[in-house]
């Protein structure tokens, strides 16, 4: 049995077929946060007949069973990333819209420090900050050729 078979059974899902590719593309994938449509683009790449509204409907799944985190960031398209279960908040190039991922035990002391300051129970947590990023601000101020 696959890895993606005992962790689809783990968490009641059946294994099959698209959920075990969805599961693939996403671990296998180098950028960790992937739109509905990255992936079921990789699965046409990789021969895989699968709609897209079935890509979907898997997403939201695996979302639900808490193998996946869903995360909607500036422009309201919905990215998915392995839940790993560590805590981490997302830095989002406003130019070129790429994602890093950082964590602070400051910036988490923080938010359960307001959270309690105003008599809240944090329940879920998300911090995103909007910039520019390194490569964005190199190439805004890499000196133009004549046209």
């Amino acid at each position: 049995m696959s890895t993606q078979d005992q962790e689809l059974r783990s968490v009641g899902l059946k294994a099959t077929l698209p959920r075990i590719k969805v599961l693939e593309i996403i671990r296998g994938s180098e950028e960790r946060h992937l739109s509905a449509e990255d992936v079921f683009r990789r699965l046409l790449e990789q021969g895989h007949d699968v709609g897209l509204a079935t890509v979907y409907r898997v997403l939201s799944q695996l979302e639900a069973a808490g193998l996946l985190s869903r995360n909607v960031f500036d422009g309201g398209k919905a990215v998915f990333e392995m839940n790993e279960g560590d805590h981490h908040d997302h830095l989002i190039c406003v130019s070129c819209g790429r994602v890093d991922e950082f964590t602070s035990p400051v910036i988490e002391k923080v938010q359960y420090e307001v959270a309690e300051a105003h008599g809240y129970e944090l329940s879920e947590r998300r911090l995103a900050l909007y910039g520019v990023c390194s490569t964005c601000q190199k190439n805004a101020s890499a000196p133009r050729g004549r046209a």
